[in-house]
């Protein structure tokens, strides 16, 4: 599944106003060396979330108040339909909405991609059981979509509504998300992976605005390389295959 959160993020990187608090905020862009550190703790975040009890999902989702309460601020310039001066929060349910629903909406596609296929009903009942993080982030009742139906109708009409507009700062940033800087060139090959896979699942339009190719070639090495891991992933066992936390559950 994790595969799949580079899409995901690239979509919410999407939106100038998530973009602008990543910018202005985020330890990842701020002091790149702590990166690791950073997705580290996301990880550890989201399987709390996901696995834990119900005191380790409140304290979880305590902390993540605690982080957006220092997230706002203002556009320096237009972006898109946002004027200069738009103010963001990361409290704002409108943002929160969108970050949500790109990762519902991705890592289905994920998993069937590289492990198997879902059938409707588990599509909707994943969508269905990810809606009651809404209230601990203080989203209002029933405003996440709880069906995939629901979730496609949100999606394409924030896309219709020009709300998203992919930048440079977001082409910037999505350089360093698919070839982050290593160490050692070696290290480099681990790339290819999180870049094919990424540019493959992303929706079609936003991998136009991100200037990714998907020529005959592109689309050809992105679907070997999905393919590679759906055989792989069989032959792994589960010490290797799933989190601590989800063999725990």
């Amino acid at each position: 599944m994790l595969l799949g959160w580079p899409a995901a993020i690239l979509m919410q990187l999407a939106h100038p106003l998530v973009l602008a608090g990543v910018l202005d905020h985020s330890v990842a862009v701020a002091q790149p060396r702590r990166r690791l550190e950073r997705l580290h703790s996301t990880i550890e975040s989201m399987l709390l979330l996901t696995f834990g009890s119900e005191q380790d999902v409140q304290r979880t989702a305590d902390k993540i108040n605690r982080i957006h309460d220092y997230v706002h601020g203002r556009l320096e310039r237009p972006a898109g339909r946002f004027a200069a001066g738009t103010g963001y929060s990361a409290h704002d349910p409108v943002l929160l909405r969108w970050v949500h629903a790109t990762l519902i909406d991705v890592l289905p596609r994920t998993y069937e991609l590289l492990v198997g296929p879902l059938s409707p009903q588990e599509k909707d009942t994943y969508c269905a059981e990810a809606t009651e993080l809404g209230p601990l982030l203080h989203m209002p009742d029933s405003y996440l979509p709880v069906t995939m139906e629901e979730l496609e109708t949100y999606m394409n009409g924030v896309y219709a509504s020009g709300a998203i507009e992919v930048t440079d700062e977001a082409r910037a940033l999505a350089a360093e998300l698919l070839a982050p800087p290593w160490p050692l060139p070696k290290w480099r090959l681990l790339c290819w992976p999180n870049a094919d896979l990424t540019i493959l699942l992303l929706p079609p339009g936003l991998r136009q605005a991100y200037g990714f190719g998907w020529g005959r070639g592109q689309q050809a090495r992105s679907r070997l390389t999905a393919g590679l891991i759906r055989r792989v992933l069989p032959l792994l066992p589960p010490l290797l295959r799933h989190w601590p936390a989800s063999r725990r559950t």
